[in-house]
């Protein structure tokens, strides 16, 4: 799907909200690069940025300055950035029809974006404070980058930020859409024996009508 739509079929998210909301949960993504012949990928935490509409137009980072992609990317700075959600295997052994295959349940983000690195001072601190006051938000006895005093200026030497502008999005949420409805009780049951309340939560909220 394009940068301005969720896209359709089963699987397709059911709101931006869904989307941004992955990026919170799961943050850190791969920055996949194309130079020429040479690819390089780097695990990067990030940053959503929306418009007043709830869509997502871009994403805030920063790279280590000796990080050889960096160079790479002032060549290209088309970039494909990559996030996985909550996703995990289904087994057969919960069902009651075993006639079941095993399959995955998954969230899946694919960006494509046009990537724009920046050293500004100013702009690289307004940005590594809004990414830290996203991961502090809401701990007790919270940090702020502040509290680094003299040492922030000398970190901060060592990397480059980005903008990473969306310019098309694959967003893929396969958590039971496809199954029949007994099948899909089973794997709920199943997954809460087994510990993992939040895929049966993820898988819950995307078949809602179903699961009520």
């Amino acid at each position: 799907m394009d940068a301005d739509t969720l896209g359709q079929g089963r699987f397709a998210p059911r709101s931006w909200t869904e989307i941004t909301e992955l990026i919170v949960r799961s943050p850190l993504a791969w920055i996949v690069s194309c130079a020429g012949a040479q690819m390089a990928a780097t695990p990067l935490p990030l940053r959503a940025r929306v418009d007043s509409e709830g869509k997502l137009i871009r994403l805030d980072g920063h790279f280590a300055r000796s990080n050889p992609q960096v160079n790479a990317i002032r060549e290209n700075p088309q970039v494909l950035i990559l996030f996985m959600g909550v996703g995990g295997y289904i087994s057969p052994s919960w069902m009651e029809d075993r006639t079941q295959a095993p399959t995955w349940t998954y969230e899946s983000l694919q960006i494509h974006a046009q990537l724009e690195l920046f050293n500004d001072p100013a702009r690289l601190r307004a940005s590594i404070e809004n990414l830290v006051e996203g991961h502090e938000a809401g701990r007790p006895n919270r940090w702020s980058v502040d509290e680094m005093g003299g040492r922030y200026n000398r970190l901060s030497q060592a990397i480059v930020g980005f903008e990473a502008r969306v310019l098309d999005i694959n967003a893929k949420f396969k958590l039971g859409q496809d199954e029949r409805d007994d099948v899909l009780q089973d794997i709920l049951a199943g997954l809460t024996a087994t510990g993992r309340h939040d895929l049966a939560e993820a898988i819950g909220g995307a078949n809602k009508n179903r699961c009520e």
